[in-house]
């Protein structure tokens, strides 16, 4: 099914919100971010950002695009078969239902080539690491019930964990790319947070989808209602098709996955991610007891 011209073509999955929606709570919301211009990540990308990938699915719109991260299973060391992204890359929230035909491809057109370069690439080209099928996909019941078109009331749990099924007897995704990352339940606080970064594969103009790119800010608080858990927000020019792309931080010397790209305004100056608290983690030992083994 995903072979690489409907890869090429899948469009992104975007979420926009207006700077009005952002600014619904100014008292926890911080002043809107400088926009920090996405940094192409350096080639190839298997030695420089082994756990990004891309995601695909289908969705009534047709083929859709998202990004996504290998992460570990605390219950499976080193045999991970889990990927992270955004709820909305999974399902359509309040209004709708669960997509189909998803699949992560982990360092995808790992060699940065251009349009004119992948004319007639092969499928090896694109996915070298392979296309990795999702048999399980599950998101916050939060974003299942509230998430929208702009986000909505969902956003601030618009998360997913994936479970791709490895071809059989073959190694597991975590063995195969060489890499995985720890999540981060800790939900620090922007304050506390740091820098972190954004990576992702942004599809909408001036983007295309086919490289991978990068925003590193130091967050500030989003709210979007006093009765939501507060976002963190970076200054970033990433487009739609980077949504569900990993947060980074570096904790004690090591990288952890900490939040994921969720929205975004219509002028591309900033994104912003859920804080993985509680709920996030119940959502991922759930999805690696019940189905990490297999």
């Amino acid at each position: 099914l995903w072979k690489p011209d409907r890869m090429k073509s899948a469009k992104e999955a975007d979420k926009t919100v207006t700077t009005k929606d952002a600014a619904a709570d100014q008292g926890v919301s911080d002043p809107e971010p400088q926009p920090v211009r996405a940094e192409a990540e350096k080639l190839p990308y298997h030695e420089n950002a082994a756990p990004v990938g891309k995601v695909f699915f289908d969705s009534p719109e047709g083929a859709m695009v998202c990004s996504g991260t290998v992460v570990t299973d605390v219950n499976h060391p080193g045999k991970s078969n889990l990927v992270w992204t955004a709820g909305h890359c999974v399902h359509a929230g309040g209004s709708g239902g669960w997509y189909r035909n998803i699949a992560f491809v982990p360092s995808y057109n790992d060699l940065g080539k251009s349009e004119a370069e992948l004319a007639d690439a092969s499928t090896v080209e694109m996915a070298p690491y392979g296309t990795w099928w999702a048999d399980w996909a599950s998101t916050s019941n939060q974003w299942i019930q509230g998430g929208s078109e702009s986000g909505g009331d969902g956003a601030a749990y618009d998360y997913s964990v994936l479970h791709v099924k490895p071809e059989q007897g073959g190694k597991s995704l975590e063995e195969t790319v060489g890499a995985a990352l720890d999540v981060d339940f800790s939900a620090p606080s922007a304050a506390e947070a740091g820098s972190m970064g954004a990576w992702g594969y942004p599809a909408a103009p001036p983007y295309n989808g086919l490289q991978m790119f990068k925003c590193v800010d130091r967050p500030g608080r989003l709210s979007l209602s006093p009765s939501l858990p507060t976002m963190y927000r970076i200054g970033c020019t990433m487009t739609g098709g980077s949504s569900g792309g990993g947060w980074f931080r570096v904790v004690d010397g090591e990288t952890k996955l900490v939040s994921n790209t969720s929205i975004g305004p219509l002028e591309n100056t900033w994104l912003a991610g859920p804080q993985l608290g509680p709920e996030a983690e119940a959502l991922y030992q759930n999805m690696s007891r019940s189905y990490g083994g297999q």
